[in-house]
This record gives structure tokens, C-alpha cells and sequence, in this order.
């Protein structure tokens, strides 16, 4: 009977991993100490996780997908826009790789890359933006995007405004 409830157990903890995936995960709080002032985004590009500083000792933290090898990059700007359900245009190098791709992606679209919502970043054609795949986040997978889930990108969204300071490590 123990073995039973046991092999039951091992399988329901089993099931719940196998299920689980970085593609369901949510904002987390958590302790940090930095030297970043309340509402900086720090985007640890090593871990794959997005910071978003609430205090001294807080933040919220996102995981993300980052630039693919050779499309990393590391640096400070900002928000220079909000766009909800954006349309998308491939940067050059992009459709210089894809050229199969149109010009113009709208928005909503399954085949959008930018997900519900996009905040670009002042100096470049990059962006924080969803995603509608969400098994990319987590992993080195965009041309210098920071890539959140659908979810992340809505909470985050709705707590920064146009001008918060994004500050990029490798």
C-alpha cells in the first residue's frame, strides 16, 4: 500500500514537472541589492531574466529570450515608446536573412513577432516585447530583442511609462 501512494506520488510530482515549463512562469518578487534607483529595468542578458527594480532591496523579475550569439548587446537608453498589439516591420538585417518575409506583419497577427504589447528603445530598432512563441523565452533567440511571454510583457507594460531607463548586461 506505502509503495502504491508512493509510485502515485512520484507520478503526480513527475506530471506537474513535465507540464511545468519556463513558458508558464510569471513575475516573481524578489531580494536584490543594486545600485539601480527604483524603476530602472535591468535586463541580465547572461541569465536570461529582466528586472524591473521596485526598492533598495525588491524587484520584480521576468524570465526573458535575448540576442542570439553575435546579436547580443550591453548598454543604458530607454523607453521611447509604448505600442499595444503592434504591427511589425522586419529590420533590414532580418529581411536580409528572411527575405521571404513581408514588409509589414499586423498586428494581432499569429505570425507577429512582437506579441500584445512592444516598448521600443530609444537609439536602436530594438524592443521589450511578447512573443506568440512563448518556448522561445528563456533562450538566446533574437537579433538584440528582449523577448517576454504574452503575460510579462502585460505586467510590465502597465508599470513603466515612456522614459523609464533600461540598462542592458551581459
Amino acid at each position: 500500500m506505502l509503495k502504491r501512494i508512493a509510485v502515485a506520488l512520484a507520478a503526480t510530482i513527475g506530471a506537474g514537472v513535465f507540464l511545468s515549463s519556463a513558458a508558464e512562469a510569471r513575475p516573481e518578487l524578489v531580494s536584490v541589492h543594486n545600485q539601480y534607483s527604483p524603476g530602472t529595468i535591468l535586463v541580465k542578458t547572461s541569465e536570461r531574466r529582466l528586472y524591473l527594480i521596485l526598492d533598495d532591496d525588491h524587484a520584480m523579475r521576468y524570465p526573458v529570450g535575448v540576442g542570439k550569439s553575435g546579436k547580443q548587446w550591453a548598454g543604458t537608453t530607454k523607453i521611447d515608446g509604448k505600442y499595444r498589439n503592434p504591427a511589425w516591420s522586419p529590420p533590414d538585417e532580418v529581411k536580409h536573412d528572411k527575405p521571404q518575409l513581408p514588409d509589414v506583419i499586423p498586428g494581432g497577427s499569429p505570425r507577429n513577432p512582437m506579441g500584445v504589447a512592444a516598448m521600443t528603445l530609444a537609439g536602436g530598432q530594438y524592443a521589450i516585447h511578447g512573443t506568440n512563441v512563448p518556448g522561445s523565452v528563456g533562450g538566446f533567440v533574437s537579433y538584440g530583442c528582449i523577448r517576454m511571454l504574452n503575460g510579462d510583457i502585460t505586467d510590465l507594460y502597465q508599470r513603466v511609462e515612456v522614459g523609464t531607463t533600461v540598462v542592458v548586461t551581459r
